[in-house]
């Protein structure tokens, strides 16, 4: 089925929010709207951490978002990507570069996103060489890639014998909600995915290959209770679609980007923002992504997080992949705005679901 779009790319639309500093002026209460909230170092000052700073712990996962090209436009996206984003694609040079730190540091990880990561020439190629240094690789893969183009069909099969995680987005298990957030006939499109991929052993019990679904929710409102949505999502997918998966991840929006600019066309900016400082759970701050996390960019800059990324808030100090000093990074400061919010709202939200 073709995927219908509901939006476009904030870039295409020479939307303001397609500028970073301008994101960061709303947030920050400069720019279309009189309201400020207390900064988020506050919050984590009273939360216990000296002087409203975080460090990181060790780095675990190399995450890597490959470009904004993607076959989509989701409406939430907090990359902005899409099939007009062609020109921000990473190149050979710079995916040599991260295997050449991988091949030096024991970062056991590898976390590849995008936009779609599958459209970028060297993801093959890059992920092989990931797994002949042993590590471990993610694929955020947004499913409908699988059956949107015939030179896509046997990612399910490469995925299985390359032995990588996938994780998908799957904004609900009806119809109706996920073609809302996504563009219609993504849902029909994403079960006939996961139906490939459970054909070659994906979610199937004692076969290693894991893929978990990734919920966020449509409107402007936290996740609810992750355990309880996943086994509601296993039911149902189970019951109306043969579907089965591993785990579910609940993710809480971002004020950023895409659902910056939904927030504000629908004069709901405030309240969320509201939701999420009164939602601020101390105990999610240890937990959050950033602390384990590096994020590297199309064009081989260093983030803390992809939101950072998105925002173009590089790491402090030496900021990109031919200055990449571990000691350095694991010693840093990590750069806080005001989006840092979502992360610690209720249960907290980082890239592997909740984390309190």
């Amino acid at each position: 089925m073709s995927i219908h779009q509901r939006t476009k790319s904030l870039a295409s639309r020479h939307s303001d929010l397609s500028d970073t500093f301008f994101q960061l002026k709303v947030l920050n209460g400069k720019e279309m709207t009189d309201a400020r909230f207390p900064a988020f170092s506050d919050a984590i000052r009273q939360a216990g951490f000296a002087d409203g700073r975080m460090r990181p712990t060790r780095i675990e996962i190399f995450q890597v978002n490959v470009g904004k090209l993607c076959n989509q436009t989701c409406s939430h996206c907090h990359v902005d990507a899409g099939p007009d984003r062609k020109e921000e694609n990473m190149s050979r040079a710079h995916f040599e570069k991260c295997l050449d730190i991988l091949t030096r540091y024991d970062i056991p990880t590898v976390d590849i996103t995008g936009g779609a990561p599958e459209m970028n020439p060297h993801f093959r190629w890059f992920v092989e060489e990931c797994r002949k240094l042993g590590k471990h690789v993610i694929d955020r893969c947004n499913l409908t890639i699988i059956v949107s183009n015939k030179k896509y069909r046997d990612l399910p099969e490469w995925f299985a014998d390359n032995r990588v995680e996938v994780v998908s987005s799957l904004p609900h298990y009806s119809a109706l909600r996920t073609d809302s957030q996504r563009g219609d006939g993504v849902f029909d499109d994403s079960i006939k995915a996961l139906q490939m991929l459970n054909a070659v052993g994906y979610g199937k019990k004692d076969t290693g290959l894991n893929i978990n679904l990734v919920y966020n929710p449509t409107g402007t409102f936290l996740p609810g209770n992750q355990a309880s949505l996943e086994a509601e999502f296993k039911r149902q997918l189970k019951r109306k679609h043969d579907v089965d998966f591993n785990s579910l991840y609940a993710i809480t929006n971002m004020p950023i980007s895409r659902y910056l600019d939904y927030l504000l066309e629908s004069d709901n900016y405030e309240t969320y923002m509201q939701t999420l400082l009164d939602a601020f759970n101390p105990g999610a701050v240890a937990g959050v992504m950033c602390r384990n996390t590096i994020s590297v960019s199309w064009d081989g800059y260093l983030y803390d997080c992809d939101f950072n990324q998105m925002l173009d808030l590089k790491v402090a100090g030496k900021n990109h992949l031919a200055d990449f000093d571990l000691e350095a990074l694991e010693n840093r400061d990590i750069v806080l705005n005001q989006h840092c919010y979502g992360c610690t709202a209720g249960a907290g939200s980082s890239c592997g679901g909740q984390v309190a």
